[in-house]
């Protein structure tokens, strides 16, 4: 079985957020099942292309309406990776100090065209496509109705929704650009009067996954205007949980973090890698940590945290420390907090692969308060380093934390995206910590949960399987 994933993002190429994980770990454990994974993306300008070298395999023009742009595949001079990688190199649109932009449209739309011309070169075909979010949305929509690629139409291709909330629309006016196909069959694109590339992936993939059962579920009520959609697709769609990498994520292994650790010496490694924290940060490391690692955004609830941390904080019995970026005024108002909470908070705006590790080797708790959360990777990275996830019961969050109030539970889950409901959620937290074995023999239970992709490699080529 041959699979070709075709993505924006992939970890540790490019990343942006828990697209690049995923298709950075799927194609590595698929491999490891003897599947043939690999990943077509493009070639972007930064660290990683700039570190390693890349020899030429394919060179040829795409065509984008009126316009012709030159494009190589690219591939890895020395196999660094776990699998295979493909780059779509097209100076002039894709090789960028960034991968998204405001207009994008024009770089994914060469993207996906230039990746499927070079894949009807190819003398050995996949078996399937498996396509990642919008960014490579209408190649589902141009497999199957594009003249041009009618040697491809018998192979069924997979969408996978990250996050329904982008969508990748564009005026008709780029009609003209995508590879000819029977105008009769325009429907397939529209959706509200505008070319959607998500919506004509959910009508024309062979399957449609999402990235955990809660979420697939949530979308039927609320998928930023796709809701009646995947309610009539139903029967061709399924959520499949991700999984993290425990190659990567192991805190007995983890180079980032100051001090590996196993469930036997959990206790001595988190006091390391929290010591550490404090010091760096100044804050108080007898008080219980709390964090939060993620984008700055209303999907994560992220205008809500300056002045929960300001409630929060008037107690003095605790430390909160994040990791972030996103809207500037909620930036602002983060940084400003840190004159108004010496000793027991602080912030680093922004993103460091190396700090987030640490942060989760460090915390006690980890703060997840968010109003979408198709899957979710960060509670499964707390949960691998014995941190406990202090989460909203939605979407992927849902599927991986029980709160300790249930027999098996063993994370603080609240219901709400409100001040009120987070702050009881913080004060529950608290109460937890005090009870000490409890709250030491919990972090060896999280640590054993698997969370590991093994599981979720399986579930994928089970429903490849479903397809032939």
């Amino acid at each position: 079985m041959r699979v070709i994933h075709i993505s924006a993002e992939c970890y540790p190429v490019a990343k942006i957020g828990g697209l690049a994980d995923v298709v950075g770990a799927l194609p590595k454990y698929q491999n490891k099942l003897v599947v043939d994974s690999a990943v077509i993306m493009p070639f972007y300008n930064n660290k990683f292309t700039q570190n390693n070298t890349f020899k030429a395999l394919y060179e040829s023009t795409v065509k984008l309406g009126e316009n012709q742009y030159p494009y190589e595949v690219l591939v890895l001079k020395d196999n660094i990776l776990d699998f295979p990688v493909y780059f779509i190199h097209i100076e002039s649109l894709l090789y960028k100090d960034y991968v998204y932009s405001e207009d994008d449209t024009d770089r994914f739309l060469a993207f996906q065209i230039a990746a499927m011309d070079w894949l009807l070169t190819l003398d050995k075909k996949p078996d399937f496509i498996h396509c990642h979010d919008h960014h490579t949305g209408l190649i589902p929509f141009m497999a199957q109705e594009s003249f041009k690629y009618e040697s491809l139409n018998k192979i069924p291709v997979i969408t996978t929704i990250h996050n329904a909330q982008y969508q990748g629309w564009m005026p008709y006016e780029h009609l003209s650009k995508i590879p000819e196909f029977n105008l009769d069959h325009i429907g397939l694109l529209d959706w509200n009067g505008t070319i959607n590339p998500l919506a004509a992936a959910i009508k024309c993939a062979w399957r449609v996954t999402t990235v955990s059962p809660s979420y697939m579920e949530e979308l039927m009520q609320s998928a930023n205007g796709l809701e009646a959609l995947l309610s009539a697709e139903r029967q061709k769609a399924i959520g499949i949980l991700n999984g993290i990498d425990t190659d990567v994520w192991n805190p007995e292994t983890d180079e980032y973090i100051v001090k590996n650790y196993k469930t036997s010496s959990v206790l001595s490694g988190k006091k390391a890698n929290k010591s550490w924290l404090c010091k760096e940060f100044n804050l108080d490391e007898s008080k219980p940590l709390f964090s939060f690692i993620g984008r700055l955004v209303g999907e994560k609830g992220a205008e809500l945290l300056p002045s929960i941390f300001y409630k929060a904080l008037q107690s003095k019995d605790i430390s909160i420390l994040l990791l972030g970026s996103g809207m500037s005024q909620t930036e602002s108002e983060l940084l400003s907090l840190k004159n108004i909470h010496i000793g027991n908070y602080n912030c680093f705006i922004g993103y460091d692969e190396r700090l987030s590790h640490i942060i989760y080797a460090g915390s006690d708790f980890l703060l997840m308060p968010s109003r979408v959360e198709p899957c979710g990777l960060n509670q499964m990275y707390s949960l691998r380093y014995g941190t406990v996830p202090v989460v909203r019961s939605v979407g992927g969050l849902k599927d991986t934390v029980v709160d300790i109030k249930d027999k098996v539970g063993y994370g603080i889950c609240h219901n709400d995206v409100s001040e009120t409901s987070i702050l009881e959620a913080i004060d529950r937290a608290k109460e937890f910590y005090k009870q000490e074995t409890e709250f030491k023999n919990n972090r060896k239970v999280i640590m054993n949960i698997d969370n590991s992709w093994e599981v979720s490699a399986k579930a994928y080529i089970n429903l490849y399987n479903s397809i032939t």
